[in-house]
């Protein structure tokens, strides 16, 4: 039975999530910590209000009820003043009495946590009107209760309705939420590096260029994908040496019993069949080359910084010796590291097999910002599009017949890919503007 799929994630959260892995790393360490935060916060302020800011509400409201029933069994200035002053003295409550004044109507409605909940309290033990004004004084609440002969204003200090508790959590959250997030960018930066300096030294490995210092770092698993790395670089590098030792072998080989053909033709003297026999020596030479060069895809040459500007107007230099009509239009400047007898290579072929079908060749060059893209465009007959892919395999012709005058061993567009794609890049064929074929390559910078 297959494994079950993992469900997909939902794709408005794909665009909602960050890209890189550090991102994404955050939010797995920093969301858990914010939910517990928000949970202990809730909780925290639940049973805040609803017990310590509650009870010192209701306190405070009791002992305003305490005051106006002893100012009723003891109504006389004397007695009034005696309350004032025991309020003062054991509950930190300034009070005092306007006669005949009364509140306003309507009372203002009442804001904020402290003021609903003194408000509930007063409604509770007082059960006469009142009014709350936070604003009088500095931290100093007025609470103003209707009397029959007029309105009692008690002041009470701040510390008696609210607790400094509320201010302390909320920092030591804050500042500890701030530590948090600072140690896990730490560790996490720390964590990514060596994933970015893989990622770079594959890259840069793709684009044929060396990786010298490369070296495995970080958490183990990093480790085991940078140790399996440098393995894969080693194991490709040693397989390039070895082919290319190989075929040095084979082209000395090659060459030797050609060479003794080409003498023993040269003391034959001049005939037909001799003629005919010196032109098969030269193909069988010439496809020889062909095949030596597609082999050995100039895996021993070094990367280094290159003039691209200068090697494209080269190459079409090049080409108009051979004859070929080329209009050359590329910016200055271009460089990018590259193999440069490769590349040049690469460009005599692709020119080569343009000025074998077309009259007219068309070259141009452009910084795209991630890639360098130069278009190869002719006026000939052009490919077939069904046949675009086939003709990049190994000793593909569109003629069959094998004739030199119509083509060559069928190795041109596959060695120009072989080189573009060792740096990293591609060869791909499409219409040309011109009527004809374009070769279009793209070089990563």
């Amino acid at each position: 039975m297959p494994p079950a799929t993992p469900p997909a994630m939902p794709a408005g959260l794909k665009r909602v999530l960050p890209r890189t892995l550090f991102g994404r790393s955050l939010v797995i360490i920093v969301t858990p910590v914010i939910l517990a935060q928000a949970v202990a916060t809730w909780i925290f302020y639940e049973r805040h209000w609803d017990t310590m800011t509650n009870r010192l509400a209701t306190a405070v409201s009791g002992e305003i009820a305490m005051i106006i029933d002893q100012l009723e069994r003891d109504p006389t200035p004397d007695g009034r003043q005696k309350t004032f002053l025991t309020a003062a003295r054991s509950s930190d409550l300034i009070v005092t009495l306007e006669p005949g004044k009364t509140l306003p109507e309507p009372r203002r409605p009442l804001r904020g946590m402290l003021e609903r909940t003194l408000g509930e309290a007063l409604d509770e033990r007082v059960h006469r009107p009142f009014a709350i004004d936070t604003r009088v004084a500095h931290e100093w609440y007025e609470i103003r209760v209707q009397l029959p002969d007029g309105v009692l204003s008690v002041m009470s200090p701040e510390r008696r309705l609210f607790s400094p508790t509320s201010y302390i959590f909320i920092l030591w959250m804050v500042g500890s939420a701030m530590v948090l997030f600072a140690v896990a960018i730490v560790f996490m930066r720390n964590q990514i590096r060596p994933i970015r300096r893989l990622a770079i030294a594959a890259d840069s490995f793709g684009k044929g260029r060396d990786v010298p210092n490369f070296k495995a770092e970080g958490a183990l698993e990093v480790r085991q994908a940078a140790a399996a790395f440098l393995k894969m670089r080693e194991r490709i590098q040693r397989q390039i040496t070895q082919r290319t030792e190989m075929l040095a072998g084979v082209s000395h080989d090659l060459r030797t019993p050609l060479t003794r053909m080409k003498l023993a033709l040269d003391m034959l003297g001049d005939g037909p069949e001799v003629e005919e026999l010196q032109a098969d020596v030269a193909e069988m030479e010439t496809m020889i080359e062909g095949y030596l060069s597609f082999a050995r895809g100039e895996g021993a040459e070094a990367v280094q910084p290159t003039d691209l500007t200068r090697l494209l107007n080269e190459a079409v230099s090049g080409a108009r010796r051979e004859g070929a009509d080329v209009e050359l239009t590329v910016p200055e400047g271009l460089a990018l590291p590259l193999r440069p007898n490769a590349m040049r290579r690469c460009l005599a072929n692709l020119l080569a097999n343009a000025r074998r079908h077309a009259k007219h060749i068309r070259v141009a060059a452009r910084h795209t910002g991630t890639a360098i893209e130069i278009t190869v465009d002719d006026d000939g007959p052009g490919i077939p599009a069904k046949a675009r892919e086939d003709v990049f395999k190994p000793f593909f012709r569109l003629d069959s017949s094998r004739n030199p005058a119509t083509g060559g061993a069928g190795l041109g567009l596959t060695i120009a890919r072989d080189v573009v794609r060792g740096h990293g890049g591609d060869v791909t064929l499409a219409d040309s503007p011109q009527k004809g074929l374009r070769v279009l390559i793209r070089l990563p910078v």
